[in-house]
């Protein structure tokens, strides 16, 4: 297994992760199976696409797939407290269920607004289902529907998640040295 000079320990094991990711799917599931519409899954790239991956799979329900763009960060490691939004295609939810999936919930803001605009877009709900959880970083009074992992204010990197685009193919979430954080 690679683990990259940069990386101080690793905080959730890929075996952990998997684990979970089975349980948020036949959760899910469960709370969908009665749904007459199909599950709108939108997925924010690209921090989530491997989460969304693996998730998906776990779902044994009709789906449909929609990936965005989202972000308040830019190219920096702080947000700007400014929320984009580019969806891959023209979105209209038909008054299906929405899931929104992303792979770390930080200051609130994004969750936020992707709720407000899949609400503008028709979704006949929203619910988020997020792979990292970082409540002591929170600005915004908002929790996800369905959460993978909570964990600590650290730098993290690995199963999706980037450090100026590099680590996202670790298997496992990992804390990056304090020396190496921008």
């Amino acid at each position: 297994m690679y683990v990259p000079p940069q990386l101080d320990h690793i905080l959730i094991q890929a075996e952990q992760i998997r684990k979970r990711i089975e349980v948020l799917g036949d959760t899910i599931t469960r709370d969908y199976t009665s749904s007459e519409a199909p599950l709108t899954c939108v997925v924010v790239l690209r921090g989530s696409i491997l989460f969304a991956a693996d998730l998906l799979r776990q779902l044994a329900l009709p789906v449909r797939l929609v990936t965005i763009r989202a972000s308040s960060y830019g190219a920096g490691t702080s947000s700007s407290g400014q929320v984009t939004v580019t969806p891959s295609e023209p979105v209209d939810f038909s008054h299906s269920p929405v899931l929104l999936i992303d792979d770390i919930l930080d200051t609130g803001r994004t969750l936020q607004h992707l709720r407000q605009w899949a609400v503008e877009h028709h979704a006949d709900s929203v619910k988020s289902c997020i792979l990292l959880d970082k409540p002591s970083r929170r600005e915004i009074p908002v929790k996800a529907d369905y959460v993978g992992f909570t964990v600590p204010d650290a730098f993290v990197i690995g199963y999706g998640l980037d450090l100026n685009e590099e680590f996202r193919n670790l298997p496992y979430i990992g804390v990056l040295k304090p020396e190496f954080i921008p």
